[in-house]
This record gives structure tokens, C-alpha cells and sequence, in this order.
């Protein structure tokens, strides 16, 4: 297998095999986000990835149950390129049990609802999608290329496809400014489609990022600990989601918070008073991360 530059994946494809489809990220102009920084985005070749797939059965023989093909976007790729090497991956590994990708809903709007039910039919079975969050103000602000609508039009296409949806609410991105405003938004955009995982960030500013500048210039007001878990406190509050999975799963959050909504509801904000009620000093400051 090769790899090039810093190899990203969800904390969830961490048992996962991992075969680059794509270099880099297609749009890489979010504020907030310093992946793929310097790195030029494009397409590797389908027999590359193909020859990939070939040397890790090769390695790690036939029995891998889990698949991700990072960079950013894969999605991206030709419906036609990607069932190929959704084919290819299922015939080296019959024992698959699932095949993830990233995608935006910028991208994923792109494909058709034919498009979709054929990757699934490849054998697509989830997408992680970095939403951040639903408030049309926040995602021009963070440069995230997309719209609330544009979300729940993804979502929906994917949800209507049978393709797992993996959203990622990206706590605290509004700022003090606009929590309420972002978790609000948030919450409508998603209960629009219940997508399968709700997986909890909280945002950290990352030198070398536009967003960091302005944490450090005092144009962004970061949350505090506090501030933060009320701002899930509101979203849970106010989701109307059905059988959709809530994970705290990363270490940038100050909390766990899982469950199954709308049964868990809650038990998580029973989870976020415990949180609520410790000192502001047992948790990490809001500039810096436990990584």
C-alpha cells in the first residue's frame, strides 16, 4: 500500500483498513480547518487503488471486515470509478461487512438519487459528512462551501439510498456569538432526515487557520466549558430525530454524551447536568486539546 502525505480518519475507522482514493480535499477552505493544507487536490487512478487493495489482501489476507477510503471527499469520485473499486474491494474481501467514505453534502449533491443507490448496490454502506453546523450565518462565516438546504438534500439522498449518514456537529464553531443560533439551526437540519450518528466535536482553534487568528485577535469568542455543554444541552433539547445514535466520540469534548434519541434523550441531559455541575477548573482549557 502507499500512502501520501498525513493520512486522516474518523476516530470510529480506527480498526479499519485504509486505501487512499484521493489526495487531499476538494474544496480545503474551511476557516477552522488545517487538513490538507499545501497538498493539492486530485484523483489517484483506479488501478492504483486497485493495485492497493490487491497488496493489503495480499498482507492481511481475505478477513477484513471494515474498508475506509480517506482523503477528503472521496465522494467526489466518478460514480463510475468508485463502483469499480467498491466492486474490486468486495471481490479481495468477501468478508466486508462495511465500506465508508468521506463526503460533504457540497459533493454528495452532485451525484444523482441513480448515482447513490448504485454505490450502495456497490457496497457503499456509510458516509461521514463534516456538517459542522445548520446555521446558514455560521457556514458562510467558517467558509464551509454549502448551505443548510444543501445539507438536508444530502441527507436525504443518502438516507433514501439506504447509505448510513455520519454527521459531525461541530460544537462551539458559531462562537459565543451565535451558539444558541448554531445549536437551533443545527437541530431543525438534522431532524429533517434523522441521520444514522450525530458524532460530537468541539471546536479548537488551530494555529496556522484564518479562525485561529481571530480567536487570537478577539473577533471569535471561544466557549467556555460550560457554555459548551449547554450548547448540547440545546441541541438534544430541541432534535426530533428518530433512531439516531448521538456519540461524544473524540477527544476534543469536554463530556461523554451517547445515546439512542429520541429513547436516550434523556439520560444524555441528565449527563450534561452531572458535566454542568463540576468547577470550570476540572476540565481542559477551551484553546488547547487533551491530543
Amino acid at each position: 500500500m502507499r500512502y501520501e502525505g498525513t493520512v486522516y480518519r474518523p476516530p470510529s475507522e480506527a480498526g479499519s483498513l485504509l486505501i487512499q482514493a484521493t489526495i487531499g480535499c476538494p474544496h480545503n477552505k474551511c476557516s477552522f480547518c488545517s487538513m490538507y493544507k499545501g497538498t493539492k487536490f486530485r484523483l489517484r487512478p483506479v488501478n492504483e487503488i486497485k493495485e492497493d487493495l490487491l497488496a493489503a489482501r495480499d498482507y492481511y489476507g481475505e478477513y477484513v471486515n471494515s474498508l475506509f477510503f480517506p482523503d477528503g471527499n472521496t465522494i467526489i469520485m466518478k460514480t463510475e470509478q468508485l463502483v469499480e473499486i467498491l466492486e474490486y474491494a468486495k471481490s479481495l474481501f468477501p468478508h466486508l461487512e462495511r465500506i465508508t467514505v468521506y463526503g460533504s453534502a457540497k459533493f454528495i449533491n452532485r451525484k444523482s438519487q441513480h448515482d447513490t443507490e448504485r454505490l450502495k448496490a456497490a457496497g457503499l454502506t456509510r458516509v461521514h459528512t463534516g456538517m459542522e453546523s445548520g446555521d446558514d450565518v455560521v457556514l458562510e462565516r467558517i467558509n464551509k462551501g454549502t448551505t443548510s438546504d444543501e445539507i438536508i438534500s444530502a441527507g436525504k439522498k443518502l438516507k433514501a439510498a439506504g447509505i448510513d449518514t455520519s454527521e459531525y456537529y461541530l460544537v462551539g464553531i458559531g462562537g459565543l456569538e451565535r451558539s444558541r443560533e448554531h445549536a437551533l439551526a443545527s437541530a431543525r437540519v438534522l431532524s429533517s432526515f434523522s441521520p444514522d450518528f450525530i458524532r460530537l466535536r468541539t471546536f479548537v482553534p488551530i494555529p496556522g487557520t484564518p479562525l485561529y487568528e481571530d480567536f487570537q485577535s478577539g473577533a471569535f469568542q471561544l466557549l467556555n466549558p460550560h457554555q459548551a455543554l449547554t450548547e448540547i444541552k440545546l441541541l438534544i433539547e430541541n432534535l426530533d430525530c428518530q433512531n439516531t445514535i448521538v456519540l461524544s466520540d473524540h477527544v476534543s469534548n469536554y463530556w461523554d454524551v451517547n445515546g439512542l434519541l429520541p429513547r436516550d434523550r434523556g439520560k444524555m441531559l441528565m449527563a450534561l447536568e452531572q458535566g454542568l455541575a463540576m468547577e470550570e477548573s476540572y476540565f481542559r482549557p477551551p484553546h488547547l486539546s487533551r491530543l
